[in-house]
């Protein structure tokens, strides 16, 4: 059992754990951070009025009394600066511009071409974001760091991208690295479909602990929140479905080498191919599924078979690992085709007490997840309990 009284772990009363009581709502005030740390009151005032100074923090104003003087309310100074989180896909860029407090200042929406190569999009990336932070900054604030999603696996703890499919010249790229090089400031990279299950699982209060994302657009991918925290796995590859074979589906191949995979005969890139090749003219996922919106039988089919397909993969999953939500997000998630073939195949492929009180719901965030889940992810670098304190100690 659990101590009665635990003495108060150091790293919880350094500034650095100051600031992250006040960052998390755990306390707002110099007298409940004492309580909280077991600190004493002239400890916590030294040791906020370093984090005041050095920008991290601000006093907002008078709390409720508790039967004395009202006590000055503590929140993350906002003016301390700018990041940016950043979610490319295959075909569009998606920035969000937010302050300390990781509230949203502004954002973009930009097409792109990620086969273009690193050299010619990671400059692009940090001129926008700089562009943003020019257009938008207020009281001094300047950018101070870069979150970004790449569709494609990044290693772990490494930060490399491994073997992308459809982006030439990104393999074994360190683009974290490659970021801070071009902006002087720290960056974060992770795969896109993480960041938009973590932008999913901020945006709806952090109410489940167990959620598995899907984003399913031009390919599909995955993301795992296990125990309220995003989950990497052992070399970050958790949540990433996009190439496991999908029995008793077309061989089709797959840009790994093999046949059949998830990806391959459910994204809406082969859902576009199987369509023009039955000499329909579509172009890309959104003109699917307008087509499928009119009516179009072929193209409903189609939606549906990909539905289905994703969600016998899916099954495995929730017997597997018995999440208490799944999140569909991507353009195939504004299908009701693929949305109802994901549903019927879970429930026709789980044991009935997997799917008991299971959620399977659409994006709430549509395609700001991506950028709330990679400014949470530098936020969280920049205001690593133990960087900050190393940078206040006086």
């Amino acid at each position: 059992m659990p101590h009665a009284n635990p003495a108060p772990s150091p790293a919880l009363g350094s500034p650095g754990g100051i600031l992250s009581f006040v960052r998390s709502g755990r306390a707002t005030s110099r007298a409940e951070i004492a309580r909280a740390t077991r600190l004493s009151p002239t400890t916590v005032a030294a040791k906020v009025q370093l984090l005041i100074d050095a920008g991290y923090l601000r006093e907002a104003g008078d709390g409720a009394s508790q039967g004395g003087r009202r006590p000055r309310q503590l929140e993350v100074d906002p003016r301390g600066g700018l990041v940016t989180g950043v979610d490319l896909g295959a075909r569009h860029a998606s920035f969000g511009l937010f302050d300390l407090r990781a509230e949203l200042i502004a954002e973009k929406h930009l097409d792109i071409d990620i086969a273009k190569g690193p050299d010619e999009i990671l400059p692009w990336v940090v001129e926008v974001a700089q562009g943003l932070a020019r257009e938008h900054s207020r009281d001094g604030q300047r950018l101070i760091g870069v979150g970004l999603g790449l569709p494609g696996p990044v290693s772990k703890p490494q930060g490399r991208l491994v073997s992308p499919s459809r982006m030439p010249g990104w393999d074994g790229l360190d683009a974290a690295a490659e970021l801070e090089r071009l902006t002087g400031e720290p960056a974060v990279v992770d795969n896109d479909a993480n960041l938009m299950a973590l932008g999913e699982h901020i945006s709806r209060g952090e109410d489940v602990d167990d959620f598995v994302f899907i984003k399913a657009g031009s390919s599909i991918g995955g993301g795992v929140i296990v125990g309220g925290r995003l989950h990497h796995g052992h070399h970050g590859m958790a949540g990433d479905i996009s190439h496991v074979t999908v029995h008793d589906a077309p061989a089709t191949p797959c840009s790994c080498g093999r046949n059949g995979c998830l990806d391959a005969v459910a994204g809406g890139d082969a859902i576009v191919a199987s369509l023009r090749a039955e000499n329909v003219d579509v172009s890309d996922t959104p003109a699917v599924i307008a087509l499928a919106r009119n009516g179009h039988p072929l193209a409903t089919q189609m939606l549906r078979e990909a539905g289905i397909r994703t969600g016998t993969v899916l099954a495995t999953v929730v017997n597997f690992s018995n999440p208490q939500r799944i999140v569909l997000g991507g353009a195939l998630s504004e299908a009701a085709a693929f949305v109802g073939g994901v549903r019927s195949a879970i429930y026709t492929e789980c044991l009935p007490l997997a799917t008991e009180g299971l959620e399977i719901e659409a994006s709430q965030t549509k395609n700001r997840g991506g950028v709330i889940g990679a400014a949470r992810v530098v936020l969280d670098h920049i205001l690593d309990p133990e960087t900050v304190t190393q940078r206040v100690a006086p």
